[in-house]
C-alpha cells in the first residue's frame, strides 16, 4: 500500500540562511545597507574605474596593481586565450549543444588540470579559456582567433560579435565584468568552495559552480528582463502590465534579492554604466532608449510592488540592468549568462584557493525524519 510521503518541517538556517561557512577576504555583502566591497573597495568605486585586469589583480592580491603589474596580467591572459582557443578541436561535440550553459560546463570539464600550476597563472588559464569557450560556442562552427594584443574585455566582444569593439562598449562590459567577479557566499562560489574542500582539482571546482549559475534562480533572469521590456514597450503600459502579470502570478523579472533589502548596489554600477554608453552614442541610440524604459519600468515595478507587498522590499537587483548593458554592447540574450561566468569564474577561482589553505572537508548535517511505518 502506498503511503504519502511526509512533508518535512522547517529547520532553523533553512538553505543556511544567514549561516557562516568561511572566512573570506574577496568580498563582503550588506544586504541590509545595499553595500558590496570588493577586496577593501566599494563596487561603485572600482567598476568603471578599473579594468577586468586590474580588478583580478586587487581581487587576488588585496591591492590594485601597478601599471606593469596590470599590463602582465593583461599579456598572460592574453596568452591564456590563445592556448585556450587552441584546445577547440579537442573539445568534441561541446560546442554543438543547444544551450549556452550546457556548453560551456562541457568545454570547461576539457581543461587540463596541471600539477603544481601556481593557482595565480591557474586562474588566469581557467578565466580566459571560459570567454574563450563562451565566444566559440556564440560564433560556432566558426570562432574567432583570440587577439592577445587586446584587452579581455575588448577581444570577448570581438570574438563575439564579429568587429572590434567601439572604445565605449569595451568601458561598459570592463564595468560590468568587475561588477560581477565575486559577490559573498553566492550558490555558485559555494559549489566551488565544497568541491575545492574535497582536495578535488580547481577544475572541477568551477564546473561545479556552472552547474550552479545554471540554475534560473542563480544566474538566469538577465535574459527575461529584456523579454519583459519588450513586452510592455513604452513606459505608459508599465503599470497594466505589472498589474496583469501579477494577477496571473508571475515574477517581475529583475526584481529583488535573496541577500538585499535595499536597491543591489550593482543596479546602480550598471545602470550608471550604461548611462555613459549613452552619453557617448546619443539619448536616442537604442542604449538610450532601453534606458529611458528601464528606469521607467523599474519605479513602477517598485510602486507597485511595494503596495502589493508592502513588508517585503523589492527593489532592482542586478540582473535588471545587466540585461540592458549586455544588449546595448551587442551580445545576445543567450550569451548573458555565460558572460557572468566568463568574469565570476575568477571569484570562484579564487575562493578555491582560500578553501585550499582551509584544508578542511565542508561537511554539514542534516535532520533524519522517521518514515511512516510501510504496510
Amino acid at each position: 500500500m502506498a503511503t504519502a510521503t511526509p512533508s518535512l518541517p522547517r529547520i532553523e538556517a533553512s538553505g543556511l540562511e544567514d549561516v557562516v561557512a568561511a572566512t573570506t577576504r574577496l568580498s563582503d555583502v550588506d544586504g541590509d545597507n545595499g553595500r558590496l566591497v570588493l577586496a577593501g573597495s566599494p563596487v561603485e568605486d572600482v567598476a568603471g574605474t578599473l579594468s577586468f585586469e586590474q580588478a583580478i589583480g586587487l581581487l587576488w592580491h588585496g591591492s590594485i596593481p601597478t601599471p606593469s603589474e596590470a599590463t602582465r596580467i593583461r599579456e598572460a591572459l592574453g596568452e591564456a586565450r590563445e592556448a585556450a582557443y587552441e584546445r577547440i578541436p579537442e573539445l568534441g561535440d561541446a560546442l554543438a549543444l543547444p544551450d549556452a550553459m550546457d556548453a560551456l560546463r562541457a568545454a570547461m570539464g576539457h581543461l587540463a588540470v596541471r600539477a603544481n600550476e601556481d593557482p595565480f597563472t591557474e586562474a588566469l588559464r581557467i578565466t580566459a579559456a571560459t570567454a574563450v569557450f563562451a565566444a566559440a560556442w556564440a560564433r560556432s562552427p566558426a570562432p574567432l582567433r583570440p587577439d592577445p594584443r587586446l584587452g579581455h574585455a575588448a577581444d570577448y566582444l570581438r570574438m563575439v560579435t564579429g568587429h572590434p569593439a567601439a572604445p565605449p562598449a569595451v568601458a561598459a562590459l570592463d564595468a560590468y565584468l568587475v561588477t560581477v567577479v565575486d559577490h559573498g557566499m553566492n550558490a555558485s562560489t559555494f559549489a566551488a568552495r565544497v568541491v575545492a574542500s574535497t582536495a578535488s582539482d580547481t577544475v572541477s571546482a568551477v564546473v561545479a559552480a556552472i552547474g550552479a549559475l545554471k540554475g534560473r534562480l542563480h544566474g538566469g533572469a538577465p535574459g527575461p528582463v529584456l523579454d519583459m521590456l519588450d513586452a510592455i514597450g513604452e513606459p505608459a503600459a508599465a503599470h497594466a502590465w505589472m498589474t496583469s502579470a501579477l494577477a496571473r502570478g508571475e515574477r517581475i523579472m529583475g526584481m529583488g534579492h535573496r541577500v538585499y533589502r535595499v536597491r543591489d548596489p550593482r543596479a546602480f554600477v550598471l545602470e550608471r554604466a550604461v548611462a555613459r554608453l549613452e552619453a557617448a552614442e546619443g539619448s536616442a541610440s537604442s542604449a538610450g532608449r532601453r534606458l529611458h524604459l528601464a528606469r521607467a519600468v523599474e519605479n513602477e515595478a517598485v510602486a507597485v510592488l511595494t503596495a502589493r507587498h508592502p513588508d517585503r522590499p523589492l527593489k532592482a537587483n542586478v540582473e535588471f540592468y545587466t540585461a540592458i548593458l549586455l544588449e546595448a554592447i551587442g551580445l545576445p540574450r543567450t550569451l548573458f549568462t555565460p558572460t557572468f561566468a566568463a568574469s565570476r569564474v575568477f571569484g570562484w577561482c579564487a575562493h578555491v584557493n582560500e578553501q585550499r589553505a582551509v584544508g578542511r572537508l565542508i561537511r554539514p548535517k542534516s535532520r533524519y525524519v522517521d518514515a511512516p511505518p510501510r504496510v
